[in-house]
Order: structure tokens, then sequence, then C-alpha cells
């Protein structure tokens, strides 16, 4: 059944193009609010605050996304409809539907824009890409795929990653996909 059009439905507007954003699924969700939470909690108290998958961002060439996480410093930028800055760190957490726009015209409006640091998270194969904008582009950081299994030689559950703005903010790789089907 193909869900109704709703004036609430949430929309990305990229490059000219308006894109309708249908709901990620149980998986996407709890990735989310996982990353979310570990970020959320190491940051009370701080000045920058994240938000997770509902908050409009607007850039002055009237291009508007909505990232699935992201952490803003700017809260002059904070407005009803949304934040209208530069923030600091993002995420993109893939679904199939929108892999390639995550990996393409998006990843490309956020380096051009200015945003430091890009993760992409796939949560079918349970796997992280970082992302660090370097002389006007983004380079690969890291890649990272969850082995859960302390006995196999790969085993990096544990492994802390820290974000490149907030180096004493960190992600648990094996908290990241945690409770997922």
């Amino acid at each position: 059944m193909q869900p109704r059009y709703s004036e609430d439905m949430k929309r990305e507007m990229i490059c000219g193009v308006i894109y309708d954003m249908s709901p990620g699924g149980f998986d996407h969700a709890t990735v989310n609010g996982n990353v979310y939470r570990m970020i959320s909690r190491q940051l009370r108290d701080n000045l920058c605050l994240p938000y997770m998958e509902n908050l409009n961002l607007y850039f002055a060439d009237g291009e508007c996304l909505v990232p699935d996480i992201l952490i803003v410093c700017d809260r002059n930028q904070i407005t009803p409809k949304g934040y209208n800055g530069v923030p600091r760190f993002v995420v993109e957490t893939l679904s199939p539907s929108t892999a390639k726009r995550d990996r393409g015209v998006k990843m490309d409006l956020y380096c051009k824009k200015g945003i430091e640091e890009y993760w992409i998270i796939d949560p079918r194969s349970r796997s992280l890409e970082i992302y660090h904008l370097q002389d006007g582009r983004y380079a690969i950081q890291d890649v990272l795929m969850l082995e859960e299994d302390p006995d196999e030689e790969g085993y990096n559950a544990d492994t802390e990653i820290p974000l490149r703005a907030f180096p004493k903010v960190t992600v648990c790789l094996g908290e990241m996909f945690a409770n997922m089907l």
C-alpha cells in the first residue's frame, strides 16, 4: 500500500529537486536512536546540541535537508522551522531508497557547505564510513564493519570512535548496532 500524501510528510529540497521522505524502518530508527543517545549523553551541559531525524537543515541558497543526526553549535541559528546554519557533524543512515542520494548529491552538498565530519552508517552491512573535510573535499578516514564475535580475529565491538570536532565524545561501534533485528 502506498502512503498517502500529507502536508506533514518530511521533504528535502536538493539542487532544486523535492524528495518526499519515507520512514526508514526498524533497523534505521534503532541505529539512529543508539547513536543519538550516545552523543547526547556526552554533550549534556554543552552549548552544542544533537538532533535526530526531525530537524530541517536550511542553507542560504534554499536547499533544505533532513539529516538523520546532526550536531549544531550556533543556537542563534535555531528557529521553530529548523536550523539555518552549518552543523559540525552529520550522519546519514542508509536505507535502500536513500543510499544513492546519501552517497551522492547529499554528500556533495554537505561537503560544499563545509560540514567538517560526515558519517554514513549502513545497518544492513553493519558498517560505518567516516569522512572528514580536507582542502574542500571529503577524505575517507575510516571504514569499520562490526565484528561482534569475541572469538574472531577482527573483533571490534568495543571500538570507541571519537568525533573529530568533539574528541571527548565517542560512539561505541557495537552499541551503534545494538538491538537490531
